[in-house]
């Protein structure tokens, strides 16, 4: 019986202490924290963030070098944060990333 709730593509992972992210929209550069990681985007806490449909680009600072990112908001509270879902980083971006959700998934 499926959940009431929207089913999920990847594993979620809460990033310990929150990651600083860097992103800019409509020109706009500002730095976060992101409390939630996955594969296919982030959670970034900010008080104002874009609505929903809008495009974002980032930098996640993680073990080994950085992660660059577009990214599109998919959810968007205001008060609260943003849910991001990555649409475009580099192969070496994104094996980072891989590379830190499976430490992280391991703790």
């Amino acid at each position: 019986m499926p959940s009431a709730e929207k089913a999920r593509r990847y594993v979620r992972v809460q990033v310990p202490k929150g990651a600083l992210v860097a992103w800019e929209h409509a020109g706009r550069r500002q730095v976060s924290k992101a409390s939630v990681l996955a594969v296919g985007g982030l959670f970034i806490s900010t008080p104002e963030p874009p609505p929903s449909g809008e495009f974002i680009k980032l930098v996640l600072d993680v073990p080994g070098g950085e992660v660059r990112a577009r990214a599109l908001v998919c959810y968007s509270e205001q008060g609260k944060g943003m849910g991001i879902e990555f649409k475009s980083m580099k192969a070496d971006a994104r094996a980072r990333l891989n590379r830190l959700l499976k430490t992280l998934t391991r703790i």
